[in-house]
């Protein structure tokens, strides 16, 4: 019998979607390389577009984890109905196959798992170039709560020549967080990250109310996360109902598994349920560590604005 058909159901799932990330990578280079990138506006926005390797990277990855495993819940970002055939990846991360299950997690079945994509989480930053910003998020919730993560950066160090393209991260919560190096901040430092292209009067009194030393104005959420989790920014805070859900649920994971909390500005939970809305409308607040700290800094005219 092989390790992948002993392996608890979450384990062959995540070990699918690291797989299945990297090739949502290769899809979103090779595009870009080719030069068309197939741009349109979802809802007439500028500040929305969809490309062609948003669509073919989902189908990639929905395909893919539809074959993989029959009648898993797969919710993504685009809005798409047709599957492809031609794009489903097969393989698996022996390394996450190798890992042992959480105990409370052995028992997971299909039937409890929601998982949430973004095919390319950074889309606007895509189309102008700010490659580092990109990743593709893969979320496995179960019974609601994000207990595993995929990040996917294609573009790691795209700047570097002869370096190999691409980094994969990935979290499972009760096991701990995989892909990636952290390094404390300066006691002296406090670095705020936040969106780059969605700022508003209630995310700078946010950023303020913090008294950062340096803010980090950057695209994708995953991107965000990822600066919390190396140690290159302090918390993320996005004091806006601006983001969904296949934004928050990958990233939550691999900050639950290390340590760290994503949550509602008013310190609440979100949920990863089938039926749930999409928008994140208690916008973000996200740390490796000390969050309560940085929870209790935001203005209570802030909270108050915010569902809860």
């Amino acid at each position: 019998m092989s390790g992948k058909t002993e392996a608890p159901l979450i384990i062959q799932v995540m070990s699918a979607s690291v797989a299945i990330a990297n090739r949502a990578g290769s899809i979103i280079r090779d595009i870009m390389k080719a030069g068309d990138l197939g741009v349109v506006l979802k809802n007439q926005r500028e500040d929305d577009p969809q490309t062609e390797a948003d669509r073919k990277a989902q189908r990639c990855i929905v395909s893919s984890l539809q074959n993989r495993f029959p009648g898993i819940t797969v919710i993504g970002e685009e809005d798409l109905k047709e599957t492809a055939t031609d794009l489903i990846e097969l393989g698996d991360s022996e390394e996450v196959l190798k890992r042992s299950c959480p105990d409370d997690l052995k028992s997971v079945v299909l039937e409890d798992i929601v998982v949430w994509v973004d095919p390319v989480d950074g889309t606007k930053e895509y189309t102008q170039g700010y490659l580092d910003h990109v990743t593709v998020l893969i979320g496995v919730a179960v019974k609601g709560e994000s207990v595993g993560g995929v990040i996917h950066q294609p573009y790691y160090n795209y700047q570097t020549p002869g370096a190999p393209m691409g980094r994969t991260m990935y979290g499972i919560v009760g096991l701990g967080c995989f892909g990636f190096t952290h390094k404390e901040l300066p006691q002296s430092e406090r670095v705020i990250t936040t969106t780059r292209s969605h700022g508003t009067k209630a995310v700078q009194e946010t950023i303020d109310a913090m008294c950062p030393t340096e803010v980090l104005r950057v695209g994708g959420a995953g991107h965000k996360v990822l600066l919390c989790l190396e140690g290159r920014a302090s918390a993320y805070i996005f004091a806006s109902p601006g983001c969904k859900k296949w934004d928050t649920c990958a990233p939550e994971a691999l900050l639950k598994a290390a340590g760290g909390k994503l949550r509602m500005l008013h310190g609440n939970r979100y949920r990863y349920d089938k039926d749930i809305k999409r928008q994140n409308t208690g916008g973000v607040i996200a740390a490796y560590e000390q969050h309560e700290f940085y929870l209790s800094k935001v203005p209570q005219s802030i909270k108050d604005a915010l569902p809860a």
